[in-house]
């Protein structure tokens, strides 16, 4: 291994050595990750299955959108579900006399 007088650097140098380190590490990491996967396909395969079988599949949970519970009284392509700030129109709406339940679905 190399030793580096690092008072003697440039501040250039030592930013890019820091950034060849930085990129070191990540591949290190990348090809320690690859072996690793490549060993256990490896012995799923022996077993007779493949890894996805034995894994399975990540699924990511998708959020469902709330239904709406409030329209705009003239422009119906504008709702609201209840949840979080309220629009401005609905502001509006409410300060020109309207109630609720006036804007509910």
């Amino acid at each position: 291994m190399a030793d580096y007088d690092l008072e003697a650097l440039s501040l250039t140098e030592l930013k890019k050595m820091q950034k060849d380190v930085a990129k070191a590490i990540s591949t290190f990491e990348d090809r320690q990750k690859a072996e690793a996967r490549a060993k256990v396909e490896a012995l799923a395969r022996d077993l007779g299955y493949s890894l996805t079988e034995l894994v399975g599949t990540e699924t990511k949970s998708s959020r469902v959108p709330v239904a709406a519970k409030y329209r705009h009284p003239e422009n119906p392509a504008l709702t609201w579900s209840g949840r979080g700030r309220k629009p401005q129109w609905f502001v509006d709406a409410l300060a020109a006399g309207n109630s609720k339940d006036d804007l509910a679905v």
